[in-house]
């Protein structure tokens, strides 16, 4: 008779194997090392706050040390993307199929002896959120696993050992949490691409307000609040565009914008230098203002 917690078992033990295949180790700070996933046969995603100096060193999961370069880096999502001295690599496989209460193990690779891990569930699939690192995350996961020292850069992985996302400490204050793939992989193409990502920017100081019923009509949909300019920036991109104090911004490219953190993650990389459409409302009528959106430095 098969034993069903052996076969539990099991399962957990080749899930840390098959991940573990694409976990490195990520000599780059001052203190012990931390973890990495390949992202491409000589490119490592790792956690941005983990490399502090520029000696840096990565050790494959056989063993072999190769020197390392910064491909990029994004304070603001904690994440960096080193280039390795040859194409040494296994990428990791990802999934985007994350589920609250779903069985996941977080891996790392602090040192030699080999992969590590801790396992729990899901707990919470949430965001968008501001990072106290200056950007915005799309979403995050936060989940029962334990993030043992060195943890940090490591993957998230399912029962198949397929990455869910990159663990790091960097953004929750000590707290850890999780960037899901589909967010952590596109801000890596992005860094592979130009070594940084883009903000966008405006130049404003806002305020949110509630838009009277009236305006509510004039906007032509249901948008209870808007944000009211009360600063702009002296020859920035909304002064530049037309935009004015006393104006209330509910849109910018298409995406309604109630509060600040609505305004931030309509700012995207894909927009910066772009004219878009900034929708205000202007003594209660709505009115389209084109605005060459800036890159925030």
């Amino acid at each position: 008779m098969s034993n069903p917690f052996t076969e539990f078992s099991n399962y957990l033990t080749s899930a840390v194997e098959k991940g573990g295949e694409s976990t490195v180790i990520v000599d780059a700070r001052k203190r012990y090392p931390a973890s990495g996933i390949a992202y491409a046969d000589d490119l490592v995603l790792t956690a941005d706050h983990v490399v502090t100096r520029e000696d840096i060193k990565v050790t494959l999961p056989d063993g072999k040390s190769l020197a390392a370069t910064i491909a990029g880096r994004d304070a603001g999502s904690d994440l960096a993307l080193l280039r390795l001295a040859e194409k040494a690599l296994k990428p990791a496989k990802t999934s985007n199929d994350v589920k609250v209460g779903q069985l996941v193990l977080a891996l790392g690779r602090p040192n030699t002896s080999g992969a590590q891990a801790s396992w729990g569930i899901v707990t919470a699939i949430t965001g968008p959120a501001r990072t106290h690192r200056g950007g915005l995350l799309d979403e995050y996961i936060t989940t029962e696993t334990t993030p043992y020292p060195g943890f940090s850069g490591g993957p998230l992985v399912n029962t198949e050992g397929e990455v869910l996302g990159l663990n790091t400490s960097g953004l929750g204050r000590g707290s850890a949490l999780t960037i899901p793939a589909k967010v952590a992989w596109r801000i890596a193409d992005e860094l592979a691409k130009h070594g940084s990502v883009k903000r966008g920017y405006l130049g404003v100081r806002t305020q949110p307000v509630e838009i009277p019923q009236a305006a509510r009509k004039s906007l032509k949909r249901e948008q209870k609040s808007g944000l009211l300019i009360l600063w702009l920036e002296e020859n920035g991109p909304a002064q530049k565009g037309g935009l004015f104090v006393g104006d209330t911004i509910v849109a910018v490219a298409g995406h309604s914008v109630s509060d600040p953190d609505d305004l931030f993650a309509s700012l995207k990389s894909d927009i910066v230098g772009k004219s878009v459409v900034v929708e205000v409302l202007r003594g209660g009528k709505a009115e389209n203002v084109n605005v060459t959106v800036g890159e925030r430095k």
